[in-house]
């Protein structure tokens, strides 16, 4: 399992590794489902997103936002994250998918926001690792 829950105070904190910046932000998106609910049915469809923003942390903050957004607005818990991380000329864009289980077939606490307080998303000899706090 390449993502770690972890505890912290009153919030929920998600430690995700990675061979590359792809497999991270994936990782990352399957910790952020991971708080929300302990299992997850086989139901759902897959959708795409796309994010772009000026750094590599903003682009997670940004993508972790937007699957929340997803979430709230498709009212669907995003599952099985696949991530493409791109950056060029000093935009930073995520093209990624999941496949969206309806929140009527699972049981889940509800994340609210994702902060930058302790935010790190940072080059490892093994690949790449990103930690996040999550507002519960």
């Amino acid at each position: 399992m390449p993502f770690t829950l972890r505890s912290h105070t009153a919030d929920v904190a998600v430690e995700a590794t990675g061979g590359t910046l792809d497999e991270t932000f994936a990782a990352m998106a399957d910790g952020l489902a991971a708080a929300m609910c302990e299992t997850v049915p086989d139901a759902g469809e897959r959708f795409d997103l796309r994010v772009t923003a000026e750094s590599v942390e903003a682009l997670l903050f940004d993508y972790l936002d937007e699957l929340i957004y997803e979430r709230d607005v498709r009212n669907v818990l995003p599952v099985e994250n696949d991530a493409a991380v791109t950056e060029e000329g000093g935009e930073w864009r995520v093209e990624a998918s999941a496949r969206g289980v309806p929140l009527e077939a699972v049981t889940a606490r509800e994340v609210k926001a994702v902060t930058y307080s302790e935010m790190a998303v940072e080059s490892t000899p093994d690949g790449w690792r990103a930690y996040v706090v999550f507002d519960v």
